[in-house]
């Protein structure tokens, strides 16, 4: 039997985006650092978090971010439940690429969820800055996702 390629739609992601914000333990001063730099650009937008780097960032930035559970007791696997629901528009997920995580299976899935759904990621300092100083990350932008509707039709 041949698979069918999943079919493809166009949205609009906004000009105020969901962004979230994730980082491993070794990596939270980086990400921290990296946010009270570009703060200016970051509270235009709907910040959220998992559990401890969300504590921190709402702490020493004093914006409000809105913190999920830890990453190792679920929070990935929430954020890609959000990512897959059309609830997160852009990923900052400074992982250490130097230590394994017990919960290495969640990060892949999640860094796989982002790619189907084809949100913008940013994984490292380099990146998050080539993302926010983009003009899209400011204003509204199209990009295509898999249309879920057509693709239940087709199997039914």
């Amino acid at each position: 039997m041949k698979s069918k390629t999943l079919q493809q739609k166009t949205i609009t992601t906004p000009e105020r985006k969901n962004v979230a914000l994730v980082a491993h333990d070794n990596m939270k001063p980086a990400l921290i650092e990296w946010a009270e730099k570009h703060k200016d650009k970051l509270i235009k937008h709907n910040l959220m978090a998992t559990g401890t780097t969300g504590n921190l960032m709402q702490k020493q930035l004093n914006v409000p971010v809105q913190s999920l559970i830890s990453g190792p007791l679920g929070g990935d696997q929430q954020l890609g439940g959000m990512i897959a629901e059309g609830k997160i528009d852009v990923l900052i997920f400074f992982w250490d690429p130097f230590e394994p995580m017990p919960h290495d299976p969640d990060i892949k899935a999640l860094l796989r969820v982002a790619a189907v759904w084809n949100i913008p990621i940013a994984c490292s300092v380099s990146s998050a800055n080539f993302l926010v100083s983009s003009p899209l990350f400011e204003s509204a932008f199209e990009r295509q996702i898999p249309d879920y509707e057509k693709y239940l039709q087709e199997r039914l």
